[in-house]
């Protein structure tokens, strides 16, 4: 079969001839219909995660859309973080227990696409943020796949109003295509003028936000928080720390929250999936993303690691 493969930590992959998997115990084969090319995936090959050095070589992927059994699955992989072989191959071997099926008409590219980024906006917004039909949300970094799936997740979920934020026009122009009530150019770190920015595009105060940012984004998107109001953050973009002033915090009892889907349990993972897809099916969710063939999936892979990527790559045979 043909497979991307990480020869060396911190250089792109290159597509080589393997032997097809097989099936160890309790393992499934899954021929493999679209493996999306992450940051973690990049992060981890380049040896700048906390899990070390991968062992080389192998296939990255930690995700991705396939066929087993006669079913469509999406599946997760520990590929980069543990030595195993991930989803960027014609086929690889998934534990059966982490096969989660998806609806009829699921879309490969699209499910592979959104993934576990769809599922952290989801989880963030509902099960850590706690958000219920009839707040105001607020979205930062909503030009980029967590930030466009949040903005429409929030709206599924009940948000009466959602404002999104974004640094280029081009993300703005996304999370304005996503639905946004509002949309808030995060163009400048001037601290005063963004939280003028984020007074003015709300209506009132607001219950909620996602935060993929940290930074002087989330600083300034605290001041338009109610009393009690919630902060979760799921990533620091903009920086890894917060210039968040103690009398916001402690004068609005605010609640500051952190997520990550490494907290997920299989249920709980399987849950987001299957809340992720059936949105796609019903034409509710999607995120921007391009279909490129495994061939060329060194230049795909510079790309999303240099960040001249918008949305998400996706490999496709």
């Amino acid at each position: 079969m043909r497979a991307a493969e990480i020869r060396l930590p911190g250089l792109p992959p290159v597509v080589v001839d393997r032997a097809t998997p097989r099936a160890g115990l309790g393992e499934v084969v899954v021929r493999v219909l679209a493996a999306p090319i992450t940051p973690l995936d990049v992060l981890c090959a380049g040896g700048r995660s906390y899990h070390g050095v991968p062992r080389t070589p192998y296939v990255p992927g930690v995700q991705g859309v396939g066929t087993a059994e006669g079913r469509l699955v999406w599946f997760p992989t520990a590929a980069g973080m543990a030595p195993e072989d991930g989803s960027m191959a014609d086929a690889v071997a998934v534990r059966r227990a982490d096969l989660v099926d998806l609806p009829s008409g699921a879309d490969p590219v699209l499910v592979a696409a959104a993934g576990l980024s769809a599922v952290a906006a989801h989880m963030a917004l509902t099960w850590r943020g706690g958000l219920v039909a009839g707040e105001q949300v607020v979205v930062l970094g909503a030009g980029g796949v967590v930030g466009q799936a949040a903005v429409r997740l929030a709206r599924l979920a009940g948000a009466r109003r959602v404002v999104a934020a974004a640094r280029s026009a081009t993300a703005r122009t996304r999370a304005a295509a996503a639905g946004a009530d509002a949309v808030v150019a995060l163009d400048t770190d001037d601290h005063p003028e963004l939280v003028g920015r984020f007074l003015a595009a709300c209506d009132g105060s607001a219950d909620l936000v996602l935060d993929p940012l940290f930074g002087v984004p989330a600083a300034a998107a605290a001041h338009v928080l109610r009393p009690g109001g919630r902060m979760v953050t799921l990533g620091a973009s903009a920086g890894s720390t917060c210039p968040l002033d103690a009398s916001v915090l402690y004068g609005r009892s605010l609640r500051l929250l952190g997520y990550t889907n490494k907290e997920l349990t299989a249920a709980q993972r399987a849950e987001g999936i299957g809340v992720v897809a059936g949105a796609i099916v019903r034409g509710e969710l999607s995120v921007t993303h391009e279909a490129v063939p495994l061939t060329e999936v060194a230049a795909a892979w510079e790309r999303q690691a240099e960040g001249r990527v918008g949305g998400r790559m996706v490999l496709v045979p």
